[in-house]
């Protein structure tokens, strides 16, 4: 969040361009809006397991696992999901001072993110799912530990509901998490070309 560093009482500042302004005297500090990238996927698709081939195949950009701040933004065994996303586009925010763009992996949907307090700081958004059919989906449910737990009708549903949503797929059913990977970066840089080819409105969109 952005303040006026001179009114008092304290002013919100509101996005304008490439900077946030005070609506009340007009102060102006530097507020870089970069796109957010969003891999989501139902559980087991492959988001944790492209993660780090993905941070090394996208140097341009900074690649997060959502399922980071859950611990830590976690009391008395519930999280405030609304806060979590939020959080989320915050640190994007902060990234996109340094001129970068953020991906994130998470069972995210772009409806989930529309109105969130952050969601004005930040770009385009820009959505794929990770994908894999229903039976390879159901194996690496029941191949986890014990410990995660596995729900695999949930999953699967939320699977399906994805597939009808998101408009790019990328499919891991058969890939190597490295060629996931590939796949993954090839489509940040696309989508990103065409945003500097073309003026992008700042709204977030369910497919590249």
């Amino acid at each position: 969040m952005h303040y006026c560093q001179r009114c008092e009482p304290a002013v919100v500042l509101e996005p304008a361009a490439a900077v946030a302004v005070c609506s009340r005297c007009g102060w102006t500090e530097p507020a870089r809006r970069e796109p957010l990238y969003v891999v989501t996927g139902a559980s087991g698709s492959g988001k944790t397991a492209i993660f780090a081939p993905l941070a090394a195949a996208l140097p341009e950009c900074v690649v997060f696992d959502v399922d980071w701040l859950i611990d830590p933004l976690q009391h008395n065994g519930s999280v405030d999901w609304d806060a979590f996303r939020d959080a989320w586009l915050s640190v994007a925010h902060g990234i996109a001072q340094g001129g970068r763009s953020t991906v994130l992996l998470g069972p995210l949907m772009p409806e989930q993110l529309a109105d969130l307090p952050s969601r004005r700081w930040i770009g385009p958004a820009h959505f794929a799912v990770l994908d894999c059919t229903d039976e390879q989906r159901r194996a690496r449910l029941q191949a986890r530990p014990s410990w995660r737990e596995h729900a695999v009708g949930e999953h699967l549903a939320f699977a399906a509901h994805l597939r009808r949503t998101i408009g790019t797929v990328l499919h891991t059913g058969t890939d190597t998490p490295d060629q996931t990977a590939r796949q993954v970066a090839a489509w940040v840089r696309r989508t990103a070309a065409r945003r500097d080819d073309h003026a992008t409105p700042l709204s977030a969109s369910s497919s590249s």
